[in-house]
């Protein structure tokens, strides 16, 4: 499972960076270490949803962000839909659930902090396409599509999300 996530992760960094690289600007690459995703999300706690930076970079025009996820069934899970231009792929690294993209968010929750300002949460969403998640799967979700976590048949789910920030503007640089 490490090699397949190492591959993974460094086929969107690679990516990212070559963009650059082809407009005649050569990048560092930056390395997570599987040391460094074990270390971190050991670290995050299990009584609440963890949505954390383990690193951010700019890659020379936009920002590219790796996030560690751990999610406790027994945390309530709003739909969400960010209003950014931010994609996220999201790589299942432990546990099952089902997850909905696309279709319509239902019936409107406040949204506490910061975030409030770039993400909508909901109860639900009525028409998306559901599918069942397993270690190893990875989802790419675009920015702007409602997602939600409708279901974890475990007692949680760990993933990572890699999010890349074409304008910048949302993600800071760790």
């Amino acid at each position: 499972m490490r090699t397949m996530f190492f591959g993974f992760a460094g086929m969107l960094l690679a990516v990212a960076a070559s963009a650059q690289a082809q407009a005649g600007k050569a990048l560092p690459a930056t390395d997570i270490t599987s040391a460094d995703v074990q270390a971190f999300l050991s670290h995050l706690p299990k009584d609440s949803v963890s949505d954390s930076p383990i690193r951010v970079v700019d890659v020379g025009g936009h920002r590219v962000g790796v996030f560690g996820v751990f999610r406790p069934k027994s945390m309530p899970s709003d739909a969400i839909v960010h209003e950014t231009t931010t994609a996220e792929v999201y790589y299942m690294l432990e546990g099952t659930a089902t997850l909905v993209t696309g279709g319509t968010p239902a019936n409107p929750k406040p949204s506490p902090g910061a975030a409030a300002t770039t993400t909508k949460r909901f109860a639900s969403i009525t028409d998306g396409v559901t599918r069942h998640v397993v270690p190893g799967d990875i989802i790419i979700i675009p920015g702007r599509t409602p997602h939600w976590w409708s279901n974890l048949d475990g007692d949680h789910i760990r993933y990572l999300i890699v999010r890349s920030d074409p304008d910048g503007s949302f993600l800071t640089v760790k």
